[in-house]
Order: C-alpha cells, then structure tokens, then sequence
C-alpha cells in the first residue's frame, strides 16, 4: 500500500525537476545554468535530483528527449491531418510551455555542451513517417510522396522556421502564421484534392489543444 504513494511521488518529483531545469535552461541556456539554480527553481535537495539525474548534461539530454511529450499527448486526429496538428500545436506550445523551449534551445545548441545527440530529431521524423504513412493507408497523399523523406524534410523545414521565428518577432509570436503559410505551399504538392479540402490548418486547432495542456498542467500542479 505504501508502495504506491512513494512512486508517484518520486514521478512528480522528477516532473517538478525537469520543469524547474528547462525554466533556468531557457532564461540562461546549458552553460549559465547552475545546479544551484535549478535546485532553488524546483525546491528539491541535490539528493533528490541526483536520484534522477547523474549530471547536468543528463539532465539537459532528457529535456531534450521530451519535447514530444508535449504535444503528442493532446491530438486525436489521423493521418495528415495529425501531422498538420503537430506542427500548429508545436508552434503554438513554444510560446506557451517551457519545457518545450528549453528542449529546442538545447537541441539547437548541444554542440556547445560537448553532446551530438541526433536522438530529438530522429524521434520527430518517426513520429511525422508514422502520420504520412497512415495518410498512405487512407489514399490521402499522391503518388510519388515518400514519407520517411517527407517526415524528415519536415524537422528540417520546422526547425529552420523557428529559428527564423525567433529572430523576427518577439517570443516566436508569428511562428504559428508561418506553420499555416508552409502547408498553403506545401499541400498542392503532397496531398490529394479532396483530402486538401478538408484538411483544417487552422491556428483554432492549436490553441485548443494548448489548453487542454495548460488545465492538465495546472491539474497536476495542484495535487
């Protein structure tokens, strides 16, 4: 019976940890966040964090590792409509949801922390492949348009565009206009006729999925 209790303790210990880590991360990046710092944001003792995480470089690898977790947990659609929901909600949750940011932050810039890990990346082009190939499965794209080359151009075009965001408007405000102008352009050429006529790319779909996260998180917080 007490076995229960200690576990989710320790789960919302860790959750509380990465939190307080991608706060200080995103204000200061790898190198001008202290262990002191993220320690005093979560309210935990080194013991606590050391339990979960061997170093700050773990500790940034497994934010990094998480930034599917939020947004992947919020969609219901299918098929290529789920890949355009991905990238409205991702757009949307960098303005909104730290974790997020600080996992794109350190991705983008690991190589300044002695790490090469390619692993966000990939994670994000199998998720994207998993999408265009049920869009396959449900005649949805035309022929010739190869998913795994597709999901993969992507995270290459996605993570440009943010970047390019984050120079040219304050906080990433005019990511989510950018993630609707690239399907106008991208669409024609991907998907079939009828599936582009009711294919919704619509910011509307974003913000209530970001929400749902914001009420979740809030939820958690509380207990």
């Amino acid at each position: 019976m007490t076995q229960q209790p200690k576990q989710e303790r320790a789960i919302q210990t860790r959750k509380e940890i990465l939190r307080a880590a991608a706060v200080v991360f995103d204000e200061s990046g790898f190198a001008g966040a202290s262990i002191n710092r993220i320690l005093k944001e979560a309210g935990v003792t080194a013991g606590a964090l050391y339990f979960h995480f061997s170093s700050k470089k773990e500790l940034a690898g497994a934010i990094m590792n998480a930034q599917p977790d939020t947004i992947i947990p919020w969609l219901t659609s299918e098929g290529l409509q789920r890949l355009v929901d991905i990238t409205l909600v991702w757009a949307q949750q960098l303005q909104s949801d730290v974790v997020l940011r600080a996992g794109v932050r350190l991705t983008s810039e690991q190589s300044s922390f002695g790490v090469r890990d390619i692993t966000p990346y990939q994670d994000w082009s199998r998720i994207m492949a998993d999408c265009l190939h049920h869009a396959v499965d449900k005649g949805e794209l035309q022929a010739g348009v190869e998913p795994t080359e597709l999901a993969e151009f992507m995270v290459e075009a996605c993570t440009g565009m943010q970047t390019y965001s984050a120079v040219a408007s304050e906080a990433r405000a005019d990511l989510v206009d950018r993630v609707v102008r690239m399907w106008r352009l991208l669409m024609p050429g991907i998907a079939v006729p009828t599936v582009i006529a009711r294919t919704e790319v619509n910011p509307s779909r974003a913000k209530a999925a970001t929400l749902n996260a914001i009420e979740s998180a809030s939820s958690d917080n509380a207990v």
